[in-house]
């Protein structure tokens, strides 16, 4: 434990990029089997504890700890792990700090994983008394599988590659067709195996992205456009007999669509944006009506879907690419040919659940900007520049996808509460909930934003929060109901589970506007007639 506790220590405090990598990657060639595996699971993000939940770990602190103490330094920390780590008081009898060098990260988390919900608690218990501060905020980070420390998947998996010499996007090809601690990968690297494979295994491979257009202009005989869906981006893979349903970042949502992932029965990888039915305004122009994607949320996160609400919100996924027909690795094709196999390969599926995203014709890139400019609503975020002679490849490749994303809503809210951020952020009032006026003197939220805005501006909302407050909740504080915050958002929909009848999709803040009296911020009904 004492080597990965130092390692998530000397992550949090590096900021270089090549530093990290370097880190982790001595780590791993330093650390045996199965320790390394579990470490890797970690940082990437794969390692499942399910009797553990952060409930828990709070719990057990209020059980050592003074409730208000524990509450009072979690205000200041941040971070509830990091907490509990800092106050967990030593054993009666105890004189100094134990040494933690006995417990292996691999037999910890098996004697989490073994332990029952009611066990849980004390089996955790029973190991941060034999670990020092490090050692306990290592543990709790394992247990709960957030690590917070910089690190994206990506990241520990470049790390990897670096480290024993492979290529990043061939560990990615394999990385999902296996299971922690990933001795086969290890084997690979060190040159006692051969490279794993996942042959009829329903694996996800890595999405090709794209860049955000910015002022680039192209040529449409080099792109072709289509329509960018306010969907999520999925992978359907059918291999082997089995289908699976990926979301972007490789987790198996297969369950929360069993009505789409039953219905993919062809040998083949494809991609596409997973929707729900709505009305057939805009089918003619688009392809097909979508709803809006609070429609789809009902669904997300779900471990099992009823029959009525498959019934309620019908999802289907519109088609945009092919990665594997049958046996064969399309990925090396242009996009072009890749187009042409999935036009041929759409009329074999059941057109209920699946459909093709029709390429958008425009004379010119003057044309598709009108066209981009008009649309709002039906489903569509924007538009999607594909360079016709592109391969698929993991990542964001330049040059090659561009994603151009319609201008943002705009309204100008009023700041109501402010909540301390967590991490780096947590000495900052950062989080923002915001209102709008839905009579002369009452506000009612409308939205959260936590970015959009710079390090400057944090501390001048920060300081504005702590200078007018007017209640405190605990890490939450109610404030003076006079600043002004332009608020940007994607797309606002009607929704029942909100006071406002409001929900707001990706806001940010846009704009500090203390030259605007909080009197004049938008009303509801201003927001409720942009409502789609």
């Amino acid at each position: 434990m004492r080597a990965f506790s130092q390692l998530l220590d000397d992550l949090v405090y590096t900021r270089s990029r090549n530093s990290k990598l370097k880190l982790i990657g001595d780590y791993l060639k330093g650390t045996p089997d199965p320790d390394r595996g579990v470490a890797l699971s970690a940082l990437t993000g794969t390692l499942d504890i399910p009797a553990v939940k952060p409930a828990q770990v709070r719990a057990l602190g209020e059980e050592r700890v003074d409730p208000v103490l524990l509450a009072m330094s979690r205000d200041y920390v941040g971070d509830m792990a990091e907490t509990v780590s800092l106050l967990w008081p030593a054993p009666e009898g105890q004189v100094g700090e134990l040494d933690d060098g006995t417990i292996r990260i691999s037999d910890a988390v098996d004697r989490l994983r073994l332990a029952s919900r009611s066990d849980a608690s004390a089996t955790l218990a029973s190991m941060l008394d034999h670990l020092d501060a490090s050692g306990r905020f290592a543990l709790l980070k394992l247990a709960t599988g957030a690590l917070r420390v910089g690190i994206s998947a990506r990241l520990a998996k470049q790390a990897l590659a670096d480290a024993f010499g492979l290529n990043v996007d061939e560990v990615e090809e394999v990385w999902h067709g296996l299971r922690p601690p990933y001795r086969e990968l290890f084997e690979w690297g060190e040159g006692r195996g051969p490279q794993p494979t996942t042959m009829d295994v329903p694996t996800f491979r890595p999405f090709m992205l794209a860049h955000p257009l910015d002022e680039t202009r192209v040529s449409l005989e080099e792109y072709a456009a289509e329509w960018k869906w306010d969907g999520i981006r999925v992978q359907l893979v059918h291999t082997g007999g089995q289908t699976r349903l990926f979301s972007r970042t490789g987790d198996d949502i297969s369950a929360s669509f069993p009505d789409v992932a039953s219905a993919f029965a062809v040998p083949a990888v494809v991609d596409g944006e997973l929707l729900v039915r709505g009305e057939e305004q805009g089918a003619a122009m688009h392809g097909g009506a979508a709803a809006s994607f609070n429609a789809l949320q009902q669904r997300l996160g779900r471990k099992s879907v009823s029959a009525k609400l498959q019934g309620q919100y019908p999802a289907f996924v519109r088609l945009y690419d092919m990665l594997f027909d049958g046996g064969m690795d399309l990925r090396s094709l242009a996009w072009s040919e890749r187009r042409a196999r999935l036009e041929a390969f759409v009329p074999r599926l059941d057109p209920s659940r699946f459909d093709l995203s029709q390429l958008i014709d425009a004379a010119n890139f003057e044309a598709l900007e009108d066209l981009r400019t008009g649309v709002r609503g039906e489903g569509v975020e924007g538009m999607m520049l594909k360079r016709r002679d592109s391969p698929y490849v993991a990542g964001r490749r330049t040059g090659l996808w561009y994603k151009w994303k319609r201008d943002p809503l705009t309204a100008d809210c009023v700041l109501m509460y402010a909540q301390r951020g967590s991490g780096k952020r947590s000495s900052y009032y950062s989080d923002y909930t915001f209102g709008c006026w839905a009579g002369d003197d009452e506000l009612l939220p409308v939205g959260k934003a936590y970015f959009g805005f710079t390090d400057e501006e944090l501390k001048w909302l920060d300081r504005f929060v702590r200078q007018n407050t007017v209640n405190r909740f605990g890490p939450v504080r109610e404030v003076e109901r006079t600043l002004v915050l332009e608020v940007a958002f994607d797309s606002i929909h009607r929704s029942t589970r909100h006071k406002s009848g409001l929900a707001m999709r990706f806001p940010r803040i846009s704009r500090i506007r203390t030259d605007k009296p909080a009197h004049e911020a938008d009303r509801i009904d201003t927001l409720l007639a942009m409502a789609t």
